[in-house]
């Protein structure tokens, strides 16, 4: 057995055990330690004089006693749709969320468990006594505790449509996530989050990115201050964390992958009523050094930029309530390295450089009734810069995307049907000079957005197919997403997650394949979620001829986090 085989046992094991904690009872002298953990919290909490004291006043997004578990945001903001539109990843956005009140989210920073102080049906789960820990008797001072230890396994037939050295890759990863969020008053608040990730298997590639393995480190670590202001609540978040607050098309943290993409940087947000408006400026974490808390800042990557979101009044559709919001963006990209370089005409020729991508967008989303839409249109301006010296190139590329669902609100289960289209610019490698425009995608989409493969990166795409969703149980859920997919430019080539392909001769006409993935996750037990992902690359006969292969891609996942 080799040392990542043996950590891998050893993680399994300290899993099982946390996992069997779910379904045996705990004994009395454990159950007492936890009490004591808790600062006594769970027998003064059942006592009315302190719960009207310490809890009067704590209201939740969903109510007093409601189940959501994000902050209050404002009335606009606080319902499913407002929420994944407005301050980062709640709702449909969390943990294959199982309906719109999900617990949990991407960022856990972005939960606020402080309803439990109030919450008749707090005991009802265990984990609860880990979630609203009081430090003081008024209840001011309080903290939450979270942790996911995720397994998975992941098939991959043809990486990257065969153009890597490895073939029926099998990888094995092992995450840990342990998180504290500290609130001291209304004002302040410390998060600081724990990484530990482990990666085996046979064939493996892309281990050396960092993104697959790493040793101990600081996930997530930021300093809030908040304060209520010309009738806002507003904030600056300073620190390392993730950044979610963009179209889906544009960043994500890369939960694909064993380690997420956080930042080092700051943030500022102050949220209206029905408007809102978010400041950011960011470098993106260095991934690649593997020693234990060895993450820095890596200076060849930087966000920036500001997002806005008006809420429009709500209104009556075919007998449903109703709400639309309308966004305007700038986000400003400085990176290098390969996602930087653009293609020469030559066979796997790429010229390396620096780019600066200038993003100017605006999207309207939300629902007229049961129908579901979301419209975002980007301009995307800029400069490259060659490395070897020479003439800058301006840019000028563009993407549209649209998003039409229905929702059957009177099947059991809700399913929802749709159609994603997307439509990202390409450039021209056969030219030296003038503007480039290929749009780029240089921070990785959310990749169950196009392509939970990782085959395909959004530049120099057009795509269309069926988006369905449908929670067949309250445990239960299943997912088709099947976009066919173009070239919108046939002197462009077309690009990966990563890697930018060097297909050039033997390679004609637009139509590049089909990428179908489907999804079915179950809550096998409380916390515990098992996933299943399968997906498929179906090329075309001109882009098989160019080298290209066909794929197959199966991804198993079982999930525990509290």
């Amino acid at each position: 057995m080799n040392d990542n085989q043996m950590l891998i046992y050893k993680k399994l094991k300290t899993i099982t055990l946390l996992l069997s904690c779910t379904f045996i009872s705990f004994s009395p002298s454990f159950a007492q330690t936890v009490t004591k953990i808790s600062s006594s919290a769970n027998s003064s909490i059942d006592d009315n004089t302190l719960i009207d004291k310490r809890c009067k006043k704590v209201v939740t997004a969903a109510g007093k006693y409601g189940e959501s578990r994000h902050p209050d945001w404002g009335s606009a903001f606080n319902n499913n749709k407002g929420a994944a539109a407005g301050f980062g990843a709640v709702g449909n956005y969390s943990w294959y969320g199982f309906g719109n009140n999900a617990p949990y989210a991407q960022a856990r920073w972005a939960e606020d468990w402080s309803g439990l102080c109030n919450d008749p049906n707090r005991n009802k789960d265990w984990f609860n006594r880990l979630k609203y820990i009081p430090l003081n008797d008024s209840g001011t001072i309080w903290l939450s505790l979270n942790g996911n230890e995720r397994l998975r396994y992941v098939y991959d037939s043809q990486p990257y449509l065969g153009y890597t050295t490895k073939k029926n890759s099998n990888k094995l990863l092992l995450r840990s996530l342990y998180g504290a969020d500290l609130h001291i008053g209304q004002h302040v608040r410390a998060y600081a989050e724990l990484i530990n990730a482990v990666a085996g298997g046979s064939n493996t590639f892309g281990y050396q990115t960092g993104f697959q393995r790493k040793r101990l480190d600081l996930q997530q670590g930021f300093l809030e201050l908040k304060v209520n202001l010309l009738g806002a609540k507003m904030g600056v978040m300073g620190g390392r964390q993730f950044f979610v607050d963009a179209p889906l098309s544009l960043t994500s943290p890369r939960e694909i992958t064993n380690v997420r993409q956080s930042w080092d940087g700051v943030r500022g947000y102050a949220i209206w009523e029905r408007f809102r408006v978010d400041l950011f400026d960011f470098w993106q974490t260095d991934l690649t050094d593997r020693k234990i808390f060895g993450y820095g800042p890596s200076w060849n990557a930087r966000l920036y930029g500001g997002y806005a979101s008006l809420a429009l009044p709500t209104f009556t559709a075919f007998g449903k309530k109703s709400q639309l919001y309308v966004d305007s963006f700038f986000m400003g990209y400085l990176y290098s390295g390969t996602p930087a370089s653009i293609p020469t005409s030559s066979i796997g020729g790429w010229q390396k450089g620096s780019s600066r991508r200038d993003n100017i967008g605006g999207r309207i989303g939300g629902n007229i009734g049961d129908i579901n839409l979301e419209i975002i249109g980007i301009y995307q301006g800029g400069e490259f810069r060659p490395a070897k010296g020479g003439d800058s190139r301006p840019v000028s590329a563009f993407a549209f995307n649209t998003l039409f669902s229905y929702t059957f609100t009177n099947i059991a289960g809700k399913p929802t049907l749709g159609l994603q289209s997307d439509y990202y610019s390409g450039g021209n490698y056969k030219k030296t000079k003038g503007a480039i425009h290929n749009f780029a995608s240089p921070y990785f989409p959310t990749a169950n957005y196009q392509d939970m493969t990782l085959y395909m990166n959004l530049s120099n795409v057009i795509s269309t197919g069926p988006l369905i969703t449908y929670n067949p149980t309250p445990k239960t859920l299943l997912k088709l997403h099947a976009p066919v997919m173009w070239r919108a430019s046939t002197n462009d080539t077309i690009y990966g997650i990563g890697i930018n392909y060097p297909l050039r001769e033997n390679f004609s006409g637009g139509f590049v394949g089909a990428l179908p993935q489907f999804t079915f996750a179950y809550a096998i037990a409380p916390h515990l979620v098992l996933t299943n992902d399968f997906a498929g690359f179906i090329g075309s006969k001109s882009i098989r001829n160019a080298g290209a292969k066909n794929g197959a891609f199966v991804m198993e996942t079982l999930d525990f986090r509290f």
